[in-house]
């Protein structure tokens, strides 16, 4: 039988008591996903939204760089644990965590950068790509890393997050094309569509990724 993934509060409560369980320290130690920097790196500092900020390593590097970040998460393990994290790097100013479920909440105002790594709300994946999208300013950056979905990669399967040992399931996954797609040309200019395929250290299965970066028209 097929197992079912609500994505919920229960389930990213589970998920990330754990991680911690399996992997302690982990939560402390992981880096920001490497496309973070490659896609931003470039970008003057603003405000950012990190949706589904998890243990806080991408809001952090942000911060690091000088901007002013909204970090949103469902789990609140996680983001004690963020904060934290924060803290002993000197930039909780810069971060301002937010528990709050991605389906039902709304920013009151928007972003000049928009970034979601491996999140899975309770909500269809590319619906949630879409709703985000709907926070980055004119003029301002939305960035998608999500868990591509390939025959090989479903055949496979391949870690979640930064290396919890936990194997997406189907519906968490998506193509290239389908995140393109729905990013209208009137609206958006699409900076970077790739799929990688990645290594990590101490990890046998590759990580299969998909990072669309586009800018929202003026």
């Amino acid at each position: 039988m097929t197992e079912q993934h609500e994505f919920d509060k229960d389930y990213w409560e589970r998920h990330w008591h754990q991680a911690h369980h399996d992997r302690p320290g982990a939560m402390s130690t992981s880096p920001a996903h490497p496309y973070l920097a490659r896609e931003i790196g470039a970008l003057a500092p603003g405000s950012a939204l990190d949706a589904g900020c998890g243990a806080g390593a991408e809001a952090i590097s942000l911060a690091a760089h000088g901007w002013q970040v909204t970090a949103v998460d469902i789990a609140p393990v996680a983001l004690a644990r963020a904060a934290e994290r924060a803290a002993e790097s000197g930039v909780s100013e810069r971060v301002r965590w937010v528990e709050a479920d991605l389906t039902t909440w709304a920013p009151e105002t928007r972003f000049d950068l928009v970034t979601t790594h491996y999140a899975h709300p309770a909500m269809p994946q590319l619906a949630f790509y879409d709703r985000v999208a709907g926070w980055v300013a004119p003029g301002g950056t939305l960035l998608i890393v999500g868990h591509l979905h390939t025959a090989e990669a479903t055949a496979a399967g391949h870690g979640h997050g930064h290396g919890h040992g936990h194997h997406p399931p189907e519906e968490a996954s998506v193509t290239l094309a389908d995140i393109t797609a729905g990013l209208d040309s009137s609206t958006w200019e699409i900076i970077t569509a790739e799929e990688q395929r990645r290594t990590m250290p101490g990890r046998e299965v590759p990580l299969h990724d998909v990072v669309v970066r586009a800018t929202r028209r003026r």
